[in-house]
């Protein structure tokens, strides 16, 4: 029987697989992989909607983690 967290964790990984899709790539695949010079770990500011995005993501992730555990305690 499918109880409220079980479908709690199925919301909120589809949710948290969407938000990860729909974000844009920080760097190119081409120069993350060539060796060439990367801005992968620059420190670079999000603004307006990368940074909704990412606290969005955030929460997902951390809604997933504890309705996961709390699954496998009850």
């Amino acid at each position: 029987m499918i109880g409220f967290l079980d479908i709690m964790l199925i919301i909120s990984s589809v949710v948290l697989i969407t938000l990860v899709v729909v974000q844009s790539s920080k760097d190119d695949v081409q120069s993350a992989f060539s060796g060439e010079k990367s801005e992968l770990f620059a420190n670079q500011k999000e603004r307006g909607f990368e940074l909704f995005m990412s606290r969005a993501t955030l929460t997902a992730s951390v809604s997933f983690v504890v309705f996961a555990l709390l699954t496998m305690i009850y």
